[in-house]
């Protein structure tokens, strides 16, 4: 999940009428929505602060969630 937001996927979280996140969309550089979003990776991700979301804005990868991405052979 981390090597999708790297090349540009957002986390959209959907929330209910408390503004509580209560369930995850991800979605790919070209728009395509990946249904396996767990919360407990989402929260993981949160407490490391390889993702952060600004203004309301979907979560995105930080630089420090850049610096966890292994590199890998096929990663465009």
């Amino acid at each position: 999940m981390l090597h999708m937001l790297a090349q540009g996927g957002v986390i959209v979280p959907l929330k209910d009428s408390k503004g509580r996140i209560e369930a995850l969309e991800l979605y790919n550089r070209d728009g395509w929505r990946i249904p396996t979003v767990e919360m407990l990776l989402f929260k993981k991700l949160k407490r490391k602060k390889a993702i952060a979301s600004q203004g309301g804005a979907p979560y995105r990868i930080t630089r420090r969630g850049l610096e966890l991405v292994r590199s890998e052979f096929d990663n465009r």
